[in-house]
């Protein structure tokens, strides 16, 4: 399910038509790189001292993420993946779905960026009902997938939020409260899983949101 930043949703929005392809002839990118290439081009002047991984409400903090193209990923599918540079002892990596057709969008408000990445199927199942077009979906903060970029102080409340806990993640609802578990173990009683089904059903996502695996763990 999608989840909204917040009531007002996001001022501005960049789609990033060519990044999938770039990231094939690339291999790899990091989110940091990504950045560093976008305010060189646009001059948007972005800061980033680390990221959050956002996964339908459940939300990993790292150093830096990077997006890898999968020619294979799991179930024999060309996919692509994110990797989180987690902060702690924490694993985070989610394959998704090449064959479907993904919009990039980065998206900015005061004090706060994300790429956010969104398939023509949860926009249809989803949102088509109530938004005009994914741009407008994605504005009002309605996708399930994205990684949000922190600087200065609240950079630092998400290291400081992550450290208090030995889960491998915490989760944020739509309305804006934080669940943090203290345990990975308690973390997996909220979201009804074990770690190994979860991640072979992608965190239990219905299809069209083109998952294919997700791991989030802590050692």
């Amino acid at each position: 399910m999608s989840a909204p930043t917040g009531p007002q949703g996001w001022q501005d929005v960049l789609e990033l038509p060519d990044f999938l392809e770039q990231l094939e002839e690339a291999g790899g990118i990091p989110v940091s790189v990504l950045l560093e290439d976008l305010n060189e081009q646009a001059e948007l002047d972005l800061e980033a001292d680390g990221v959050v991984f956002h996964d339908r409400g459940i939300r990993v903090p790292g150093y830096d993420a990077t997006f890898v193209h999968e020619p294979t990923g799991a179930r024999g599918r060309p996919a692509f993946s994110v990797e989180i540079n987690t902060v702690g002892p924490r694993n985070a990596w989610a394959k998704y779905d090449n064959t479907l057709s993904w919009n990039v969008y980065l998206l900015r408000t005061t004090g706060l960026a994300a790429l956010a990445w969104i398939s023509d199927e949860e926009y249809r199942i989803e949102e088509a009902d109530e938004f005009d077009s994914k741009l407008d979906a994605v504005l009002a903060g309605r996708f399930s997938f994205g990684i949000f970029v922190h600087a200065g102080d609240s950079w630092d409340e998400q290291v400081e939020r992550i450290q208090q806990t030995n889960a491998p993640a915490y989760l944020q609802g739509e309305d804006g409260s934080t669940v943090l578990p203290s345990t990975q173990s308690e973390f997996y009683q909220y979201v009804d899983s074990t770690p190994t089904s979860f991640r072979t059903s992608g965190g239990n996502a219905p299809s069209y949101l083109g998952i294919l695996e997700l791991e989030i763990t802590i050692d």
